[in-house]
């Protein structure tokens, strides 16, 4: 029971709007390396996400708000650098937690110019960490792994970056598919934050059964494992992070420090002045399954809830169609909706919507006529005559069914290879009720 409250919370917290990184001048840091001389550093993308891009989202709009008692002053707080080493020593990480000037850049960065950022995200953890804790409690890793999707997305489950990884764990195609996450033209489950989740965590285990050391595995989930056995190469075969890290790819050198940053920030966030937002919680949720396909706007319709309602509780639905003739296809709605749901499901399925229309199963195809073949031009009094003739074959094709029992105008237009639209007209139908036995006219 414990686990299916956890879902609901998280499926509520899903971000209705794409945010791909808003990139600025800041996207990269540059370090003194120990010989004196300047590194640049690429920030990882979600480093770059704006304050105001994050809240713009429906569900930061609808569930965040700013905490009124919150009266800390909107200052970041300067400490000696042993203050953070031993802050970052007493946390209860098994994952080694080091500074130098690498960590203490993203620090300043996360504590500086992203604070209020910072601020949007401790709110949102609420709805999210019980998600990631429970998938890494799964595979027996350590908690501290929850901070990755801070650094990955910004804890933003439809974020996209430049080269197309998506969702919360920044799942690139081909790793999510060979971790079980489907993504077709009408899914994406790298977006669907409890799928995503157990994916990233079976793909963390099977990184460190590789490589037996956690900051090579945050690091090769960020460049994959073939370019931290490049960097071990070219570093003559040694295996710590901090050995093999001049020869890893810009951004890499930047991963394990963020995280090590992300981790110090959500936990010391107070000692820098950051008020988290106020987390509401939202309604209880439950899901239905469905075998037949529809789309939002019809369930929108019939229940009268908003599709952005409806999208940001199924993320994973990337054209707001849910392809539940496929195989069966998980729904999401506010609780009080699931039984309205199920009583009306003919009138959902019936209900007609400008931009989705059943795909055609069959279709006929069309005889050349003798003048078609020959190619020649009519004159305009064959065109004529050509016209009614073409009229005259139409009418001889009309095709009409019996309305079996328990039949919908959108069972009968699927079975056709027509839409439910072109059904009405055709039969004069205004509304979506008919008997069984009637004849209907589906040509």
């Amino acid at each position: 029971m414990k686990r299916i409250s956890l879902l609901i919370v998280a499926a509520l917290f899903a971000f209705n709007s794409t945010i791909t990184a808003q990139t600025d001048d800041n996207a990269e840091i540059t370090v003194t390396n120990e010989k004196g001389e300047k590194e640049v550093i690429d920030l990882p993308e979600a480093l770059s996400f704006e304050y105001d891009s994050l809240l713009s989202v429906y569900n930061a709009k609808t569930y965040l708000k700013p905490n009124a008692e919150c009266d800390l002053p909107d200052v970041n707080p300067i400490y000696e650098k042993e203050v953070y080493k031993e802050r970052l020593s007493r946390m209860p990480t098994i994952i080694e937690m080091p500074y130098n000037d690498v960590v203490q850049k993203l620090i300043d960065r996360y504590s500086g110019r992203m604070r209020h950022s910072v601020s949007v995200m401790l709110a949102a953890q609420n709805f999210y960490m019980p998600i990631f804790e429970e998938a890494l409690e799964t595979y027996g890793l350590p908690l501290e792994l929850k901070y990755l999707p801070v650094i990955e997305s910004a804890l933003n489950p439809n974020a996209v970056s430049r080269v197309g990884a998506t969702g919360l764990w920044q799942f690139m195609l081909h790793t999510g598919k060979q971790y079980g996450l489907e993504v077709n033209s009408l899914i994406d489950e790298r977006r669907d934050p409890v799928k995503a989740s157990y994916a990233a965590a079976h793909y963390l285990s099977d990184l460190y059964k590789i490589f037996g050391d956690w900051n090579l595995v945050i690091a090769a989930y960020n460049c994959g494992p073939q370019g931290i056995n490049k960097a071990i190469h070219r570093a003559k075969g040694l295996t710590d992070y901090w050995d093999i890290y001049p020869y890893l790819p810009r951004e890499t050198r930047g991963y394990v420090p963020a995280f090590i940053a992300a981790n110090y920030i959500m936990t010391y966030y107070c000692d820098h002045n950051i008020c988290p937002m106020v987390a509401e919680l939202p309604v209880k949720t439950d899901t239905v399954m469905l075998d037949r396909d529809v789309h939002f706007e019809q369930i929108a319709k019939v229940l009268n809830v908003s599709v952005e309602e409806i999208q940001q509780l199924n993320p994973q639905y990337r054209r707001n169609i849910i392809n539940g003739s496929s195989k069966p296809s998980s729904l999401r709605l506010p609780a009080m909706k699931i039984n309205q749901f199920i009583d009306k499901q003919d009138s959902i399925y019936s209900c007609t919507v400008d931009n989705f229309q059943n795909k055609r199963t069959e279709v006929d195809v069309t005889e050349p006529t003798a003048q078609m073949s020959s190619g020649k031009r009519t004159s305009s009094h064959n065109t004529k005559y050509g016209r009614k003739g073409r009229r005259r074959n139409s009418r001889s094709r009309s095709k009409s069914v019996t309305i079996r029992q328990g039949d919908t105008l959108s069972d009968i237009a699927r079975r056709n290879g027509t839409t439910v639209a072109k059904l009405k007209r055709l039969n004069k139908i205004s509304g979506s009720s008919i008997r069984a036995g009637k004849k209907l006219k589906v040509k």
